[in-house]
């Protein structure tokens, strides 16, 4: 039986971490499992707490909030399975979830990545996501598919290869991680497994979803609906991502694209909305980017790390 090993990264969030901890443990069939959780750099420290309450699971603190790519990284470099699941500290696993995401790989080597269907915590049977469409690199634009409607099994034939995985749960072989890569860490939060899907296809593989494995997810626990933080890397990022992966001259339609279309729409929303302090932030997000190179590890936000 292959081994998976989950890895999951907290960031303030004790309570949310510890009720996925609980259902890894009541509700997943699979047995052979590792579950590593890396805490990254929150303000008090749970891990020697965890460690006398979860004996079984590995833990990981980072001094230092090192963003979603890092903190993932980190536990990945502690893994050891066959199989790798990322999934998000606020998820929650069904039964046969975990079983049948490695029946599916196990079945395709031609799969790099995969992830299950995702629906709604809070309102059970609402999706989130069923599959991505692929990338339009003149807008950095594309479509997660069935977001916010009710399941009814309406796209339950798009099992299969998909446009890209979902951040919130995601599963690579050892394979594909090998020639792939980790996660770019300089994305922080947001773009990164998109990124990632290419760097993985370009490693000649496919990413897939199988919409007969679902797992829970309690959105935006960790960051919230709109704040400075988002709004920065958002923008920067989506940028980044066209910088990376588009062709000279998709990337050059794109610019013209967004300083047209995207720079005069934002304005006019954070002045209509009276959202005054995300003005220069957007502008900051833009100017990062005649400063820095594609891989520079300069972050251009004033976190508290």
């Amino acid at each position: 039986m292959k081994k998976v090993s989950i890895v999951t990264v907290n960031f303030n969030q004790p309570k949310v971490t510890e009720d996925l901890l609980k259902s890894l443990a009541e509700v997943n069939s699979y047995p052979n499992l590792e579950i590593i959780v890396v805490d990254n750099g929150s303000k008090v420290n749970p891990v020697h707490e965890w460690r006398e309450r979860y004996p079984a699971v590995t833990f990981i603190r980072s001094e230092l909030n090192t963003g979603f790519a890092g903190g993932n990284n980190i536990g990945i470099a502690h893994a050891t399975g066959d199989y790798l699941f990322l999934i998000n500290n606020d998820t929650e696993v069904t039964g046969g979830l975990i079983g049948r995401l490695v029946d599916t790989m196990v079945a395709n080597p031609k799969i790099g990545m995969i992830s299950p269907k995702i629906h709604y915590f809070d309102q059970p049977g609402m999706l989130q996501y069923t599959g991505y469409t692929p990338m339009n690199y003149y807008t950095c634009r594309n479509a997660c598919i069935g977001q916010f409607e009710q399941d009814r099994g309406q796209y339950d034939f798009l099992t299969g290869v998909t446009g890209y995985a979902h951040g919130a749960a995601m599963m690579i072989s050892r394979e594909a991680l090998q020639k792939a890569g980790g996660m770019a860490e300089n994305y922080f939060l947001y773009y990164e497994e998109l990124d990632w899907c290419e760097r993985i296809r370009k490693a000649g593989y496919e990413i897939h979803v199988d919409l007969g494995a679902l797992i829970y997810h309690k959105e935006s626990v960790s960051v919230g609906k709109r704040t400075i933080l988002k709004e920065f890397f958002m923008n920067r990022n989506r940028i980044l991502f066209i910088r990376k992966n588009a062709p000279g001259f998709r990337f050059a339609v794109f610019c013209c694209y967004f300083m047209l279309a995207v720079v005069p729409r934002n304005m006019i929303q954070y002045i209509k909305n009276k959202e005054y302090n995300f003005i220069a932030v957007f502008w900051q997000a833009i100017i990062w980017h005649f400063k820095n190179k594609p891989d520079s590890e300069n972050l251009g936000f004033p976190l508290t790390r």
